[in-house]
């Protein structure tokens, strides 16, 4: 199995960061690379277009609101990978008002090497996080 993870610092609460990012048809609400979602099977299936106008299906597998932290697997994606399932949470700092938001995931190579898959998703999920840190950067 191959991985990737990123994490990032928002210098807001995790609850305010979660009322934006928790729901599972949000991500055209805050990562750029995912203009448009729609959902189905009561909202456990998502349907996201990227920006070359290419679908990719995900599947909720398990949400906990209290926890601020879903996971998903992807149905089909023209990504060069299987069995994905992947992780977002978002902690809050003790005694500070920031959170620490993570995304994560596990996933087999198909057709390129691990390393490579890896690359590819720890780059999505870095400048995803890098573009919902800048909603809650601090204006100049």
């Amino acid at each position: 199995m191959a991985q990737a993870s990123a994490c990032i610092d928002v210098p807001v609460s995790a609850d305010i960061v979660w009322q934006l990012i928790g729901g599972f048809n949000s991500l055209p609400d805050w990562l750029p690379y995912i203009p448009k979602s729609e959902t189905t099977e009561g909202g456990r299936v998502r349907h996201v277009a990227n920006p070359n106008g290419e679908t990719i299906v995900e599947r909720l597998e398990k949400f906990d609101n209290a926890a601020r932290s879903y996971s998903y697997s992807i149905i089909q994606a023209p990504f060069p990978i299987t069995d994905y399932l992947a992780t977002i949470s978002v902690h809050q700092k003790a005694g500070e008002s920031g959170c620490l938001v993570e995304w994560s995931g596990i996933f087999i190579a198909k057709g390129v090497s691990g390393s490579e898959a890896s690359k590819l998703f720890q780059g999505i999920f870095e400048d995803g996080l890098k573009a919902l840190a800048a909603r809650f950067a601090p204006s100049r």
